[in-house]
């Protein structure tokens, strides 16, 4: 059974910091590609990162640098350092897997599997 189980979400005030981890179970870690995304009230999910098989990251536009996906294949979990943070950052964050992805990282029905989400609440 697959699961990937979110944590590291809360509170924090704007410019602050939060290390997201996702811990992924019950598949070959090292050759998935690792993404995070986020969904905030009313709005669709939204990219913000990817870490292919191949070890190459991707983030989304609005990441500007803030931002730093790191995987740790040993402990088969998945990070997402946010810095700079902004009132904008609130949402669910949501990790997800998937196989032989090349091209289309960014669109969430390319994954097989997703975890159920933590929250990151932003305070300006």
């Amino acid at each position: 059974q697959v699961q990937l189980v979110e944590s590291g979400g809360g509170l924090v005030q704007a410019g602050g910091s939060l290390r997201l981890s996702c811990a992924v179970s019950g598949l070959s870690f090292n050759r998935d590609t690792m993404a995070w995304f986020r969904q905030a009230p009313g709005k669709e999910r939204e990219f913000v990162s990817a870490l292919m098989w191949s070890g190459a990251p991707y983030y989304g536009d609005f990441v500007k640098g803030r931002f730093t996906v790191s995987r740790d294949n040993a402990k088969s979990t998945v990070y997402l350092q946010m810095n700079s943070l902004k009132s904008e950052d609130t949402a669910v964050y949501y990790c997800a897997s998937g196989r032989g992805i090349k091209v289309a990282f960014t669109r969430p029905l390319q994954y097989d599997y997703w975890g159920q989400g933590t929250q990151v609440t932003v305070s300006s």
